[in-house]
């Protein structure tokens, strides 16, 4: 089976995303106990994204996820306003193990290789996301925007091995994944991929599971877990709500 990479994301020191218990109670909005609660329910890494990075361009909540690095015994994943040396340096001092630069590596692609050889292509990973079909990105090349097809290709001459990929449909409210899409992408890419956005169920996972053997290894996960939308999650639930009934719940 793929790894499953729960999400958490942090703005102004708080979880974005709040689980819930059986009972329909609230877990907690504090991240490090978040964590601890996804490592007790047998993850083996996190994504902790900085959302107040991503709009600012630095590092904002590093405090936080060096306290869940510090707590947790499985490597963590940060991203969200990696945009230069200083920030990767901030990252990595902080113990991550792994970071993610975004498109940094399409934006301004000195900056991405001096990070990629100081930190190594297993501990920098790239970003690329599509939706409806085109790639998001402010990136032009000869006034026309940026092709999927050119990003990867200049993504593997840069020396990058590592791309979180989302590829997703969205129709008003509804967001899915684009299977027809992340299939063909990952038997081209030439890269070991992790994909996230749209996973809403455990049908969904299946399908990203049968495209392991074209390089997608793991998943990123966010609001569906917190919503519970797997099976095997009401086990979890119970054992927390009776085995800690204490902890993170508000």
């Amino acid at each position: 089976m793929i790894l499953v990479v729960p999400a958490l994301r942090i703005k102004s020191g708080k979880c974005v995303f709040r689980m819930k218990y059986m009972d329909g109670t609230l877990c907690s909005d504090d991240p490090i106990e978040v964590a601890k609660i996804w490592r007790r329910e047998n993850a083996k890494s996190l994504h902790i994204t900085d959302v107040d990075g991503i709009e600012t361009g630095k590092l904002k909540n590093i405090d936080i996820v060096k306290e869940i690095v510090n707590t947790l015994d499985i490597p963590i994943e940060l991203g969200g306003g990696i945009k230069s040396m200083e920030q990767a340096d901030k990252a990595f001092n902080a113990g991550v193990h792994r970071i993610l630069i975004g498109s940094l590596f399409l934006e301004k692609p000195t900056v991405a290789v001096k990070i990629l050889k100081k930190y190594g292509s297993n501990s920098v990973a790239i970003g690329m996301s599509i939706e409806n079909n085109q790639l998001i990105s402010n990136v032009t090349f000869n006034n026309n925007d940026i092709r999927k097809e050119s990003a990867i290709q200049n993504a593997r001459y840069l020396g990058f091995t590592r791309m979180i990929y989302r590829d997703v449909l969205k129709d008003n409210d509804k967001v899915k994944p684009n299977f027809d899409g992340i299939k063909e992408f990952a038997q081209h890419s030439g890269m070991k991929i992790t994909y996230t956005g749209g996973i809403n169920n455990v049908e969904d996972l299946l399908k990203i599971q049968e495209m392991k053997s074209y390089g997608i290894d793991s998943v990123i996960i966010g609001k569906a877990l917190y919503e519970n939308k797997f099976p095997c999650q009401n086990i979890w639930r119970i054992c927390e709500f009776y085995n800690y009934p204490h902890t993170a719940r508000v």
